[in-house]
């Protein structure tokens, strides 16, 4: 995952801005991009990001318009665009194939995660799954349709939200992380490492677009060596 240090963007987008539809010149992203393309072994396989569940193979189609991707092929790149929303990496132990899923709270109620793992189409207990940073519990401010939409579907989620600390009627404190780990566990992956980075809290390392509206993005990157 990358962070904003470095990078040739000024502010409000200051650093390596990876993100070509956030108002950004458009040079200063290229410059972004082809900087992070020199670390890669092939182009990143970009994605129209809509908070969907729709999974996408690599190589398919150009830009497509999902949320998630895999790959079985050595050297293609799976790639997500966050600046809140939850990054997550996957791949099989026996590292045949590889996904990068973007996991807002829509796309995580609607079941992107549990996609992405289906469509890997290797056993569960085989996929090894990173969070990369998001928005931390302390900061990831819901109302109540968001607890609710988490709840009806698994009982479980309710720890995942605290009641708002100055009393705030109908608003909670989520957490995006313990939410994300009940639906991979549930989706029958056991390996799940990372999280407890605050993209919100972190301002000098992560772009957040609920502290700043006007923002750029990181990227988290995925791929099979040669």
């Amino acid at each position: 995952m990358t962070t904003r240090s470095g990078g040739s963007s000024k502010a409000p987008w200051a650093g390596l801005n990876l993100g070509d539809h956030v108002g950004d010149d458009p040079a200063h992203v290229a410059a972004n991009r082809a900087h992070l393309r020199r670390q890669l072994p092939a182009e990143p396989g970009w994605l129209r990001q809509v908070h969907s569940a729709r999974v996408v193979e690599l190589g398919r189609e150009p830009e497509p318009e999902a949320d998630a991707s895999f790959t079985r092929e050595s050297g293609q790149v799976s790639a997500v665009l966050t600046a809140d929303c939850l990054p997550v990496l996957l791949c099989d132990r026996a590292g045949s194939v590889v996904a990068a899923a973007h996991a807002g709270w829509r796309g995580l109620a609607d079941g992107v995660l549990e996609a992405t793992v289906a469509a890997m189409q290797v056993p569960p207990g085989e996929v090894l799954a990173w969070m990369g940073a998001a928005i931390g519990p302390q900061a990831f401010e819901v109302g109540d349709e968001v607890r609710e939409a988490f709840v009806a579907q698994h009982p479980a989620a309710a720890v995942a939200f605290l009641p708002h600390p100055a009393s705030v009627p109908g608003k909670w404190l989520a957490d995006i992380y313990q939410l994300a780990r009940i639906r991979l566990q549930h989706a029958g992956v056991q390996a799940i490492y990372g999280g407890g980075r605050c993209t919100f809290n972190e301002a000098d390392s992560f772009y957040s677009y609920r502290r700043d509206g006007v923002t750029g993005r990181m990227a988290s990157l995925i791929w099979l060596a040669e």
